[in-house]
């Protein structure tokens, strides 16, 4: 009897993996993340990730990634990019999303999420990957979350190499590498 409970978990499991996971479809847009420590392959979802995903490849085509940094890096939690190069000069992107975080996608370990400030449509270039599982910033009644808009799906390995680099307090930011973990291109796959 248990080994057929044990059969219908994992096919329930296999079931509903891309719902629970957040899985987009097989012709969604992918990218990959050029880093100095290797590369980050990267499926979108623009069906519950709209504008931002529109937003995001925006900022890909125009090539406002490159040269960017890693700037906060916390492990057991996320990494963080988008917005400052290698001497911790802010680049201003060119507009903010709206909050999109009410998609049914959530904050899981290897998932691609905006960054944003206090109010909940200041996304813009910013974004983070998270290394563990934060439900803490899924949207909740009455709170606004962090848009999920991807999420890897290869070089898991990387990310965690980033995770796990030595950090320092540096231009009054926490968690920026001692060395720089630079993005050197983010282009589209076919």
């Amino acid at each position: 009897m248990t080994r057929h409970f044990a059969l219908l978990f994992i096919s329930l499991c296999a079931l509903l993996g891309p719902t629970v996971s957040g899985a987009a479809e097989p012709d969604a847009p992918r990218v990959r993340i050029t880093t100095t420590l290797g590369d980050i392959d990267v499926v979108l979802d623009p069906v519950r990730a709209p504008e931002t995903v529109a937003n995001f490849l925006d900022l890909v085509d125009s090539g406002f990634y490159e040269g960017l940094i890693f700037h906060r890096v916390i492990a057991n939690f996320m990494i963080q990019t988008g917005g400052y190069d290698r001497a911790l000069g802010y680049r201003e992107p060119p507009r903010q999303v709206r909050n999109e975080s009410a998609n049914g996608l959530r904050n899981l370990r290897g998932t691609l999420a905006m960054a944003r400030l206090d109010p909940p449509d200041s996304a813009d270039s910013q974004f983070f990957i998270n290394v563990n599982d934060n439900a803490h910033l899924d949207p909740a009644p009455g709170r606004p979350g962090y848009t999920v808009f991807g999420r890897v799906v290869d070089g898991m390995d990387v990310v965690t190499g980033i995770e796990l680099v030595n950090t320092h307090i540096a231009g009054g930011m926490a968690g920026v590498p001692e060395t720089p973990v630079l993005i050197q291109r983010i282009v589209r796959l076919p």
